[in-house]
């Protein structure tokens, strides 16, 4: 799994998540930039995601739903802040398509070759301690739940191109 690292600093309050994938930064980018491939992977195996809006630019949003095993759905929002095609966007984050407190207050995703491809790192900031240990459990084991289908979505289209 090229989830290399978690790490938590409540002292800067952030969440960082560093992944390095055997594909070129261009291919990275385009999971994030593309809503048909990113809800193949943003939302963990249980809780496939649905994005109804992406318009990924500078004020931007990104509009999601995960899709609960019972049937029910959780919003979710982004609100884009700065896009730098290939190499990195800033959202803030939102929960039921609005601003939420207890939500991280941003998200930073940087995208970077590497002799072997490409890393993904992504920096979740919070509001506050108490926002930061109210989310990053559950945040943390979904995203270790939801990164793999990434991995399965680069190899997909590394193998359908190593085919033409």
């Amino acid at each position: 799994m090229p989830l290399t690292s978690v790490t938590k600093d409540a002292a800067k309050l952030t969440l960082t998540v560093v992944g390095d994938y055997p594909v070129p930064q261009q291919r990275l980018w385009d999971a994030f930039a593309d809503p048909r491939q990113l809800e193949r992977f943003w939302g963990p195996p249980a809780y496939p995601a649905t994005f109804t809006r992406h318009d990924f630019k500078v004020g931007g949003r990104a509009e999601y739903f995960l899709t609960l095993p019972e049937g029910k759905k959780w919003s979710g929002s982004w609100k884009f802040t700065a896009v730098n095609p290939i190499r990195s966007f800033e959202a803030k984050d939102g929960e039921d398509n609005a601003e939420d407190e207890n939500m991280p207050a941003s998200m930073k995703f940087t995208f970077d070759t590497t002799p072997m491809g490409s890393r993904l790192t992504i920096v979740t900031r919070f509001s506050s301690v108490e926002a930061m240990e109210q989310t990053v459990p559950g945040m943390e084991e979904g995203l270790r739940a939801a990164m793999p289908q990434l991995d399965a979505l680069l190899a997909e289209r590394r193998a359908s191109s190593a085919r033409a």
